[in-house]
């Protein structure tokens, strides 16, 4: 697969990346690091990077905007989003022909090629090893195309503590890391908290509800992100915070945005993924993402994780 995708980009002068709706940094790592990659491998070919920025995020890079005359012809590449209505920018469409990156459980097969790796920590992980399979014959990995792809795969195994993190990953930061960027720099960045969101984590760690069978949810309304003066992308970050706390099993943050509520679940152990499709959304068996419209469906999504923990 790794050849045919890198066969099929030859084929086209254009190539626009894109990944999936409010980025993390795989995301961005994966998009930005291959486009860096193309760039410096195909320096005559146009490499565009598209979608909404995300301003935690755009100390790593920028997005590009096109029209969509630069559509025609091209070749679109889809990082790290499974389900092709998560795509951020949806006139992927428009290309001629378009790649599937991805390490998320293949639930919605899109695209001409799919790579699709389970196994791999991170997208940003399975575009260095397209690097890998490629630079006896020509890919060419810049400094800049390191510090991308490393701040993916951090970002995607929480500094190597996930349970997705695999000896392969060590072995790939490890050589990044010899590019001679600046990774303290990254997590400086990545990590570094502002006071009005560290208030927001201990109001947080004191109002968290929590079930008989170790579910804990917390529910921040508009009103609380107004008190805290902090954005729904802030505040939805905050979901780490319960992860170390004792007789957690599996847990939910629900944040208000303007036009739905955030849902992100996490698990040290069942399988959330499948209660996630439940409510339109998806992700990994541990680590997953939906979106509700209603307060009401709050109740109904926790219910439904207790009970899996309860099994």
């Amino acid at each position: 697969m790794k050849e045919q995708i890198i066969s099929l980009i030859k084929q086209y002068n254009t190539v626009i990346i894109h990944r999936h709706v409010r980025p993390d940094p795989d995301a961005y790592g994966s998009q930005c690091g291959l486009a860096e990659l193309l760039k410096a491998t195909f320096p005559n070919k146009s490499i565009f990077v598209v979608g909404k920025g995300e301003e935690t995020l755009e100390f790593l890079y920028q997005m590009d905007t096109i029209p969509d005359s630069t559509y025609k012809g091209a070749l679109a590449i889809v990082c790290d989003t499974a389900n092709q209505e998560r795509v951020c920018d949806q006139r992927y469409t428009l290309a001629d022909k378009v790649i599937k990156i991805d390490h998320h459980p293949n639930e919605d097969p899109y695209g001409d090629l799919m790579w699709v790796d389970t196994s791999s920590s991170s997208t940003s992980e399975l575009i260095y090893e397209l690097y890998l399979h490629g630079k006896d014959n020509g890919l060419t990995l810049t400094k800049e195309a390191a510090r991308l792809i490393y701040a993916g795969i951090i970002g995607d195994t929480g500094r190597f503590l996930f349970p997705s993190t695999n000896p392969r990953t060590f072995t790939y930061a490890g050589e990044l890391v010899s590019h001679d960027f600046s990774f303290p720099e990254i997590y400086e960045n990545l990590y570094n908290t502002k006071q009005n969101v560290s208030r927001l984590s201990g109001y947080v760690l004191q109002n968290f509800n929590i079930t008989e069978h170790g579910v804990a949810s917390m529910s921040i309304s508009n009103e609380i992100l107004q008190k805290f003066d902090v954005s729904p992308s802030d505040a939805s970050q905050l979901v780490r915070i319960l992860g170390n706390i004792d007789g957690i099993e599996a847990w939910v943050f629900f944040v208000e945005e303007e036009d739905q509520i955030r849902v992100r679940l996490r698990s040290k152990g069942p399988v959330i993924n499948k209660i996630a499709q439940k409510y339109g959304g998806g992700g990994h068996p541990l680590a997953a993402g939906a979106s509700i419209h209603s307060w009401d469906e709050v109740h109904p999504l926790v219910e439904d994780l207790n009970k899996l923990c309860q099994k």
